[in-house]
């Protein structure tokens, strides 16, 4: 009688030759915080290991992670002031502006840009208020008005240098008004990775402490996804497919693996997933309590990232991940 024996193919020589996914340093993409308020690095405590960095800084701590294997970087900026509108998001002098033109003229990196408004706000929102939304919990973003900002901010970014800009804000119609402004200025080769199934998740608190991006008040439920939404995400990846973004992303990833297999069943394009600073800061506190072995569980995650769909990992783990591969 025939009898099967899976164990056969975990042998020490046979179970590399027959394993079905590899994480490599080139599918993953190191978050840089770029900060215009200081002229020293400052670490960010709830996200040991990183630090925002002076734009001084910035082609420095590049080429840091470069050296591990990791060639894309994404910058997130903390600009010296903020207003109602978040003009520094798309000032010539931005933060992130200036940073990039340096990192684009002196490294290799592949520079990808963070288009969102709600590092720059005084309110912490992802675009312009509708009248009364501090007052009134049922009004945030007016959604129309704040396309023409995110268009600008992109274009802005693709003048500094950036290769690929990548909106979060979740706005209907991002992608196509970001395209059209870029097509028209003259940057047809500046790709689009869409936040396409962004959630409001409880696992973005150390970021908003690294970006000093929390809302000054209510929340983000009336434009980032439902956690209980499967399907809707199909819906938006559908949307932004068609207005033209060429890598559509997931945020977070862990807790929306089901999303990541959706997302690569839906579309041919690329797909991202974001493992975002919670399930950074939630591994680095269990192993600082001795529970996991923090390598091996870092590694694991991306692994299972990468199997459930993701062809790039943007991920907080991108550089200590890299040297060990």
């Amino acid at each position: 009688m025939r009898r099967d024996r899976p164990r056969r193919l975990r042998t020490d020589g046979l179970r590399p030759l027959v394993s079905e996914t590899t994480l490599s340093p080139t599918d993953l993409i190191a978050p840089v915080f770029v900060d215009a308020t200081t002229d020293e690095r400052v670490p960010i405590e709830s996200m040991p290991g990183h630090e925002r960095v002076p734009v001084a800084e910035a082609v420095a701590r590049v080429e840091e992670i470069r050296e591990t294997g990791v060639e894309a970087v994404i910058l997130f900026g903390v600009p010296e002031s903020k207003d109602e509108r978040g003009s520094r998001a798309y000032a010539e002098d931005g933060v992130v502006q200036r940073a990039t033109r340096r990192i684009a003229a002196e490294t290799d990196a592949y520079v990808i840009t963070d288009v969102c408004l709600c590092e720059y706000t005084d309110h912490g929102h992802c675009g312009v208020l509708e009248p009364d939304a501090a007052s009134d919990p049922t009004l945030t973003v007016d959604n129309d008005e704040t396309l023409d900002l995110l268009r600008r901010t992109a274009v802005s970014h693709a003048e500094a240098g950036a290769d690929m800009v990548a909106p979060s804000s979740m706005t209907d119609g991002m992608v196509a008004a970001i395209r059209e402004g870029l097509d028209e200025a003259g940057h047809e080769s500046v790709a689009i990775t869409s936040y396409a199934a962004k959630y409001e998740s409880a696992f973005y608190g150390p970021f908003r402490d690294a970006a000093d991006g929390a809302p000054a008040f209510g929340d983000r439920r009336h434009y980032q996804m439902d956690p209980a939404n499967a399907r809707e995400a199909r819906r938006e990846v559908r949307l932004d497919d068609a207005e033209g973004a060429d890598v559509l992303m997931v945020k977070p990833a862990l807790p929306y693996l089901d999303v990541v297999a959706a997302t690569r069943e839906e579309t041919d394009r690329p797909v991202a997933a974001y493992n975002v600073s919670g399930e950074y800061a939630m591994l680095h506190a269990a192993a600082d309590r001795g529970w996991l072995d923090l390598a091996a569980t870092a590694h694991e995650s991306l692994l299972s990232i990468k199997r459930a769909g993701a062809d790039l990992i943007l991920t907080y783990f991108a550089e200590d991940v890299a040297e060990r591969l």
